[in-house]
């Protein structure tokens, strides 16, 4: 059994309310848990309206899928325009 954790650093430069970033990430959140089938959500900056720290989990069978699985997740976070990822961190065991 291998354990997989991404956490991301974003910031929403358009973004002007609390309520406004809980809704864009609720929508991220849940796009990323129905394609790949982890676990994700906000772990830091909870109190910031335009930088959020997420983290998404996952296990896997092997460091290859757990990688790759991360991968995607890291894709999709990408492709989420109104955000800007500013840093990750990858760690698989």
């Amino acid at each position: 059994m291998v354990i997989g954790l991404l956490s991301g650093e974003l910031h929403f430069p358009e973004n002007h309310s609390l309520k406004a970033k809980r809704m864009l990430l609720r929508k991220l959140l849940e796009r990323i848990k129905k394609r790949l089938n982890v676990s994700a959500a906000e772990v830091g900056y909870q109190d910031l309206w335009q930088r959020s720290l997420i983290a998404v989990a996952c296990v896997n069978t092997s460091n290859r899928e757990a990688n790759a699985t991360l991968n995607r997740a890291l894709s999709l976070i990408d492709e989420f325009d109104e955000a800007e990822l500013i840093d990750h961190h990858f760690e698989v065991r």
